[in-house]
């Protein structure tokens, strides 16, 4: 079973030369894109041709309008789950990529998995999409999961499939945006699959090439490619770390840049739900902070220093 999405975003690759272009502007590239794409059935292309997949779409529509691309690299396979694709990103080489996309999560939806499990996964798979994606979160974006209930195969139980794509989603937006991460909402174009029978596959589950073509463009409405260089944009620290992780009672930040003077940590439940705010006293580069009140559980931490965003990570409470 798979899945596939629709997408809106806009990301800028900054090159050279700071520019201000509108969103439909001519542009040219001093760089080829390279842009890989993480996920599932949907992204795969199941029971359309090549061409039709819509990262082949997009690169093809960028070409179009003069700017140089490498062909796409897909690592996607049908019925795959969030573990499913975490395997198979751990066997990948290229870490340049300057353009990576990550759709996934409605085969764990489909068996049975629960929000919950999927939370850290998901949180877990947009860490490696970054990854390779040369450590820059600027050109990472995820789509969301379409409905599936919008189509002859899923018509029958649509309540309830709505309702469990809604939680889903619900779950990767948070994340997405706690993260800083471009957030592509194409639900609400997958819904039409009933009223359009265009926008579906002949296998009566799956978006059609129709339907790909809609997601690239919305995603070419408000994406914008400058000049792309490496090495330009700023990365998160690397100097940052935790522990102990499990822990009981409290966690300690270490190595602090010396360089910031206010540091404000949040930390989010597994939901992307925000549990703790607090400004953080720092001495000799080091933090205490106590999460005696928080529930057992994982959690997400994001540490920002004079209002830009440092590094994030996760933890465990006992």
């Amino acid at each position: 079973m798979t899945f596939m999405k629709p997408a809106s975003l806009k990301i800028a690759f900054i090159g050279i030369f700071a520019l201000s272009i509108a969103a439909h502007a001519q542009v040219r590239t001093m760089e080829k894109v390279r842009f890989l794409a993480l996920g599932d059935s949907y992204t795969i292309g199941q029971s359309v041709t090549v061409s039709e997949r819509w990262p082949v779409q997009l690169i093809d529509s960028l070409r179009a309008k003069g700017i140089a691309c490498y062909d796409p690299v897909i690592v996607a396979t049908t019925g795959w789950r969030t573990d499913n694709l975490s395997n198979a990103i751990q066997n990948s080489g290229r870490t340049d990529y300057n353009l990576v996309s990550l759709l996934i999560g409605v085969n764990n939806q489909y068996q049975g998995k629960t929000p919950e499990s999927y939370a850290p996964e998901f949180y877990s798979l947009l860490d490696e999409a970054i990854r390779l994606a040369d450590g820059n979160p600027n050109h990472v974006f995820v789509v969301s999961i379409p409905d599936y209930g919008y189509t002859p195969f899923g018509k029958g139980n649509q309540p309830s499939i709505t309702a469990g794509i809604n939680a889903f989603n619900s779950v990767n937006k948070s994340i997405t945006e706690a993260r800083g991460i471009t957030y592509i909402d194409i639900t609400e174009i997958s819904r039409q699959g009933l009223d359009k029978p265009e926008l579906v596959a002949s296998d009566g589950l799956h978006p059609s090439g129709k339907m790909y073509t809609e997601w690239v463009k919305l995603i070419l409405d408000n994406l914008i490619v400058e000049k792309m260089i490496t090495g330009t944009e700023p990365k998160p620290s690397p100097a940052l770390t935790l522990f102990p992780n499990p822990t009981h009672s409290s966690i300690t930040l270490e190595n602090l840049p010396r360089t910031t003077t206010h540091y404000q940590l949040t930390l989010r439940d597994t939901t992307g739900k925000s549990v703790l705010q607090k400004t953080l006293t720092v001495t000799d580069g080091r933090a205490v902070v106590d999460i005696q009140t928080l529930a057992a559980g994982a959690y997400f931490y994001e540490l920002s220093g004079n209002g830009i965003r440092l590094t994030t990570g996760n933890f465990v409470k006992r």
